[in-house]
């Protein structure tokens, strides 16, 4: 059994980009968790819209199977107002806390900025130093955000490691539901004709029905 710490910059960001595994992860034993980095900021959003998505948040979870759910309460979008040494630190007490042995972060390159801040601040917490347990990170594709990247090498997304989620993709269908304040209609990015297609594409890159697709930033073995 491991335990596995999905990063989100804001509530959706985990189901779009894992949800399957997160489910198969959970199916297979493992302890799951999700650590929410951001609630909007006052200035753009009223405290109940902010606690009806973390409601739809938490209902998506438990179809997902996860184990505890975290929100903290950095402001969206304005997460680069704050240092990246505070967003570290609060990543680095759930990871200790948790013990997290594979951990899943937004990609780099994706065009929200606070996606980029939490790739950054979530890497200086796995820091393989002193009595560290995270042996595997992995950067995940976020619809709405990733693919719309400036086309630079640099900040393009290139999977190296695909999961299958044939047998899940149902589940992460239904808990995306969930998120009534963020689903959209086709042919927008985040509708579930969209997420569908991503993952059929993404499946046969490498011969499944249905698949995730992720960056591996580091795997360390013993």
């Amino acid at each position: 059994m491991k335990k596995k710490l999905i990063i989100a910059p804001h509530p959706d960001d985990e189901v779009l980009g894992a949800g399957g595994v997160i489910k198969k992860f959970s199916k297979e034993g493992h302890e799951v968790y999700v650590l929410v980095i951001t609630r909007g900021t006052p200035k753009y959003y009223s405290d109940e819209k902010i606690q009806n998505v973390r409601n739809e948040a938490l209902e998506a979870h438990k179809i997902l199977g996860v184990r505890q759910t975290v929100f903290l309460d950095f402001h969206a979008p304005e997460l680069d107002m704050t240092s990246n040494a505070e967003i570290s630190k609060a990543i680095s007490e759930y990871i200790s806390k948790w013990k997290i042995t594979d951990l899943f972060i937004p990609h780099r390159g994706d065009i929200h900025n606070d996606h980029r801040k939490v790739f950054e601040a979530s890497l200086v917490a796995a820091r393989p130093v002193g009595n560290f347990t995270v042996k595997a990170i992995y950067a995940y594709e976020t619809l709405s955000e990733t693919e719309w990247a400036a086309p630079f090498s640099d900040d393009a997304f290139i999977p190296n490691h695909f999961v299958n989620i044939s047998e899940t993709m149902s589940y992460k269908f239904e808990a995306m539901q969930c998120f009534k304040s963020q689903i959209r209609d086709f042919p927008s990015t985040r509708s579930l004709e969209t997420i569908e297609s991503l993952a059929k594409f993404r499946g046969s890159t490498v011969g499944f029905n249905r698949a995730e697709a992720f960056m591996t930033i580091r795997t360390i073995k013993s």
